[in-house]
């Protein structure tokens, strides 16, 4: 007898994710074994609350499928709903398990990040250890952050990277207008790791001769040592560009923007970071007294539709589409995933990894890929971004104006 499919997003949404799910669907369409395609609205929380939107319906032709690739953010909206330890309380799993066998769900692909994935492993394992067969639990990775394991590089991240590189292009002409001397701060996204600030450095030296300095949080961070780095580029030049991530911390851990703030916490337990450009911004202005200004891309880096990598798009929903034979073919408990096999030319290869080895673990920066001074990166990390970021996708437009696909 044929099941169905389920499929959900959850965590941040990104550039590329809709592409994921775009992958998941029309691979669900073409297996024999797959009778209807359902979407939970608002993640996990939404297969609880039972909020299903039929797919096979609503994304019923490849224009259709081709929008949905092109729509930045969660089509099927998402949710940062942390489930019951399930060594405490498993009530929420049966509840799960229930639904999805009250709707024929056979196959469930939960698209995700670090959180995603490890709801992921706990229902697999839910699953297992309670006999339940007939239901296959698959993740789809995703995440700007580019920091899971068990995969070469995120869905969603080589877009993001595209949009950063782009932006350096354009401020390096901005802030050679004027005579005087000018910085300009940039704070990426990044708690735990750099990879997003990282890619500031693929624009370096590609439109002119701006300096660039570059802090990832990777290596420890010092605000003395910081003004230092800016006032000796100042002595040869009257622009700098610096691109930092908003989770920098000194040798003892502690956040720059924590120091100057409160520890707000979110549901995961996770420190929320802001205002790590500002605090720099203030104190270029008040020890070197140049112009200066900060900004936060903030949401911008994984909403920027008008900008994508053409390889981040094909390469995500061809994990989609891969997560989906996974689940056919009986396999549960894995993350979709992709390895790089050469660099030049660029080459990867599709599989699936043991969600255990990526759930609730985090992937870094080698330090070994940022200089000795902490404030750039060599060519190791630059040569492992630039396939990412090859290619342009552009926006469906109607009337001028970006049009995107609306499944909630």
């Amino acid at each position: 007898m044929k099941k169905n499919l389920l499929v959900a997003q959850s965590g941040g949404p990104t550039a590329a994710i809709n592409a994921t799910l775009a992958g998941v669907i029309g691979q669900a369409m073409k297996e024999e074994q797959i009778d209807q395609v359902y979407g939970a609205c608002y993640g996990i929380q939404g297969v609880l609350e039972q909020k299903f939107v039929n797919l096979t319906e609503k994304v019923d032709t490849e224009e259709k499928l081709e929008k949905l690739k092109r729509t930045p953010a969660a089509a099927l909206g998402s949710c940062r709903f942390k489930l019951n330890d399930i060594k405490e309380d498993d009530s929420q799993y049966q509840e799960i398990v229930d639904i999805l066998h009250k709707m024929n769900i056979g196959y469930f692909v939960y698209i995700g990040g670090n959180d995603s994935m490890d709801t992921v492993a706990k229902l697999s394992a839910y699953c297992k250890e309670k006999g339940i067969e007939d239901i296959k639990v698959i993740g789809g990775p995703k995440t700007i952050d580019n920091d899971l394991c068990g995969i070469d590089h995120c869905p969603g991240f080589g877009s993001a990277a595209k949009y950063i590189s782009t932006v350096f292009c354009e401020l390096e002409q901005e802030i050679t207008v004027y005579e005087p001397k000018n910085v300009i701060i940039v704070e990426m996204m990044g708690r735990h790791a750099g990879w997003l600030t990282a890619a500031a450095a693929l624009a370096e030296g590609k439109n002119g001769n701006v300096p660039y300095l570059v802090y990832l949080e990777e290596t420890p961070f010092s605000l003395d040592r910081f003004i230092d780095d800016v006032k000796e580029k100042l002595e040869s030049t009257n622009a700098v560009l610096v691109a930092v991530s908003e989770g920098v911390h000194d040798k003892e851990g502690r956040f720059l923007c924590e120091q100057e703030g409160s520890r707000e916490l979110d549901v995961f337990g996770h420190t929320k970071l802001s205002g790590t450009g500002k605090i720099l911004e203030e104190a270029v202005r008040a020890k070197i007294g140049c112009k200066v200004r900060s900004i936060e891309l903030n949401l911008l880096q994984r909403c920027a539709g008008h900008i994508l990598s053409k390889t981040d798009i094909e390469e995500s929903g061809n994990l989609g589409a891969n997560a989906v034979k996974l689940a056919v073919a009986g396999e549960s408990g894995l993350m979709s995933s992709l390895t790089r096999v050469s660099d030049a030319p660029y080459t990867i290869e599709y599989s699936g990894v043991d969600i255990r080895e990526v759930a609730n673990k985090e992937k870094k920066i080698p330090v070994e890929w940022i200089n000795e001074a902490g404030n750039g990166v060599k060519e190791e990390l630059t040569t492992y971004l630039t396939p990412l970021v090859q290619g342009e996708v552009s926006s469906i437009y109607e009337d001028g104006m970006p049009s995107y696909i609306v499944l909630k």
